[in-house]
């Protein structure tokens, strides 16, 4: 965490995060526990992770807690919106949300696939031998998939804090430039996601994990404003016939996150003349499909009534 540009107050919330924090996990794991005197979640969980700390003391974790009324700018820096939130942090990274794992059994769970990952001995210091590659070019995954849930959770600002710390560790890495772009263009952030997908390489670039980012933030410049949306609406609603104006609501839609309306309303131009522009419209819901994600339940739904369309 820089300094820079921070005034007084924020360095030194820096500075003790990097001695309570960050130092420590540079050897050893840290789960970091954001909390508030008020919080009686909080309270509660606190029990249940000193006892876990202190049973896994000797394979080298230990327990630090951040007070966000105290320490608002660290919890900011984190994106922390609701408490009690923990992670497991190692080499002054995240590299697991442990927010869910509220008994002991989780957390042991938890603890134990993580330290399974990283480099550190039962019972030493936890330091890495000579030549031993740090955890952040070891291993991404768990920091990746942390970050692909907090994005398919909807919290896009949370998302894009992580995916930019993993793209600052390997920025090379096709999951981690995927996922910075889905989360700045989930987020609205869409000049800022242009941006970072016209600095990637060619090669990077062509990753079909960054194409599917390219084309959901393709997708997201259409977004229209509130008035705009409605007034495209009721235009669909009364030309029914007119294909022009099924597609600008259907493309408008889709870019407002009304992805149902969208593919409703492609399918049923699909139907109703499906060479319309040459198939413009299955090309427009194809291309919704893979902003989407092929794998997402959502698109093979939608993929089946498809096919009910054009074939059955």
């Amino acid at each position: 965490m820089a300094t820079n540009g921070l005034n007084l107050d924020e360095q030194k919330a820096v500075d003790r995060f990097r001695k309570a924090v960050v130092e420590p996990s540079m050897t050893k794991l840290v789960i970091l526990d954001f909390w508030a005197e008020w919080c009686g979640p909080c309270k509660a969980l606190t029990p249940t992770l000193e006892k876990i700390a202190a049973e896994y003391a000797a394979k080298g974790v230990v327990l630090a807690k951040v007070n966000v009324d105290e320490d608002q700018f660290i919890a900011a820096q984190f994106q922390v919106r609701s408490i009690p939130t923990v992670y497991a942090m190692f080499q002054g990274q995240p590299v697991a949300d442990l927010t869910t794992a509220r008994t002991e059994q989780q957390l042991r769970a938890a603890l134990d696939q993580i330290l399974g990952q990283l480099p550190l001995e039962p019972g030493a210091s936890g330091a890495i031998e000579d030549g031993a590659e740090p955890a952040g070019e070891q291993d991404l995954a768990p920091l990746l998939a942390m970050g692909e849930d907090i994005l398919a959770g909807g919290d896009a600002e949370r998302a894009l804090g992580i995916f930019s710390q993993i793209v600052e560790i390997k920025p090379d890495d096709s999951a981690a430039q995927a996922g910075l772009i889905r989360s700045l263009t989930q987020a609205g952030y869409v000049d800022e996601a242009d941006a970072a997908l016209a600095a990637l390489d060619p090669q990077l670039a062509s990753d079909p994990a960054v194409m599917q980012a390219a084309s959901a933030l393709h997708l997201k410049r259409d977004a229209p404003d509130a008035a705009m949306l409605e007034d495209l609406r009721k235009a669909a609603v009364e030309r029914p016939a007119d294909m022009d104006a099924q597609m600008d609501f259907a493309t408008a839609a889709f870019a407002a996150g009304e992805r149902d309306t969208a593919a409703e309303t492609l399918l049923g131009m699909i139907a109703a003349n499906r060479e319309w522009q040459d198939g413009a419209a299955r090309a427009k819901l194809l291309q919704m499909f893979d902003a989407v994600g092929i794998e997402d339940p959502w698109v093979a739904g939608m993929r089946r009534r498809l096919a009910t369309i054009l074939f059955g």
